[in-house]
């Protein structure tokens, strides 16, 4: 989930099974699949027919509807001599098709609304961060993934698999952080930012000078690190290590789109990181009297108060619970003996 109001067949050639070597190293190649129609013809890349797609070169980003806003997303499709890779298959993807073949699936992480549209990508094989395989395989890992309470659960997995055309992958491959997909002059680089999921990542693709942030959409909102495969700590270092991201054009799957300007990205990037402290501060100034963690989580510091879905509750209450207990242990906030919290 990103906090927004909301048995296939692989071709398996070569599986890609990158364990982080140093950089150095030779990395593994994607072998060219002889059924892709999709080519290159000298420098010039063939056109790709997508309404609201913008070029940036070596990579097209396959603009979701509504600008991607959730359900939907914006997708990135990334092109080599030898080589087609489709970043983060979206809603939109699943309800129009593709006019071109692709070579090769690469998840930036594995939550619902970045998976629809491998249901027209059936044999295509599908590379996610290992720490995130859990979810591509059984929809139970995919629901262990989120933790939800289970009379909310019972609904989203319908939904899951009825709206976002979810079904199990039995076969998939893996990547670890800084792995290289070489599709032939042009690379995917991997890296590692977990937080939002254990194996979400960010993909770099230098020849474009383009990274794409995946779910680090540099929102109003904030970063989302509620669920069970979610990390505050994480998220913030993931934050830190994107500020180092040598890139032109920076893309999110939700929100902003592209963002052009490396000046642009990293003053979205302070404002979407400035969302967790105001949320602490915000909590600091309401537990200047005692309060319960339930009364925490019932004020909401998260969702305003009109938004109204069923799991709502569950986030307010994860991350009062979260923030809590971080400012408990750096002195903040004290625990009190009836159980309540003030802050110091």
């Amino acid at each position: 989930m990103d906090g927004h109001p909301r048995d296939f067949r692989h071709w398996t050639e070569s599986r890609l099974q990158a364990d982080s070597p140093p950089p150095s190293t030779a990395f593994p190649k994607i072998q060219t699949r002889a059924t892709s129609t999709l080519t290159t013809m000298g420098d010039d890349f063939l056109d790709v027919d997508w309404p609201g797609g913008l070029d940036l070169g070596a990579a097209t980003v396959l603009t979701g509807a509504d600008r991607g806003k959730y359900p939907h997303g914006n997708s990135l499709l990334v092109r080599g001599t030898r080589q087609v890779a489709l970043i983060d298959p979206s809603l939109t993807i699943a309800e129009r098709g593709l006019s071109f073949s692709v070579d090769h699936v690469l998840l930036s992480h594995v939550h619902e609304d970045h998976l629809p549209g491998l249901s027209q990508l059936e044999d295509v094989p599908v590379h996610c961060h290992e720490a995130d395989a859990i979810g591509l395989t059984s929809l139970d890992g995919l629901m262990a993934m989120y933790g939800m309470p289970a009379a909310v659960e019972e609904d989203f997995r319908r939904e899951v698999v009825d709206d976002f055309y979810y079904a199990p992958r039995t076969e998939i491959s893996t990547f670890s952080d800084a792995a290289i997909f070489d599709l032939g002059g042009v690379e995917i680089e991997v890296v590692h930012t977990p937080g939002h999921t254990k194996g979400h990542c960010v993909f770099v693709i230098p020849q474009a000078r383009t990274a794409y942030l995946g779910d680090i959409d540099l929102s109003g909102f904030g970063p989302y690190y509620f669920d069970e495969w979610s990390s505050l700590y994480d998220f913030e270092q993931s934050i830190e290590r994107c500020r180092s991201i040598d890139a032109d054009h920076f893309v999110t799957f939700h929100h902003k789109w592209v963002i052009s300007g490396r000046e642009n990205f990293l003053a979205l990037l302070d404002q979407f990181a400035n969302v967790i402290t105001n949320r602490e501060l915000s909590m600091l100034e309401f537990l200047k009297e005692p309060r319960s963690l339930d009364q925490c989580a019932a004020h909401r510091f998260v969702y305003r108060p009109h938004v109204e879905m069923q799991f709502v509750n569950h986030v307010e209450l994860s991350s009062a619970q979260i923030h809590l207990d971080r400012m408990v242990n750096d002195g903040r906030v004290i625990q009190l003996n009836d159980g309540n919290f003030r802050a110091a």
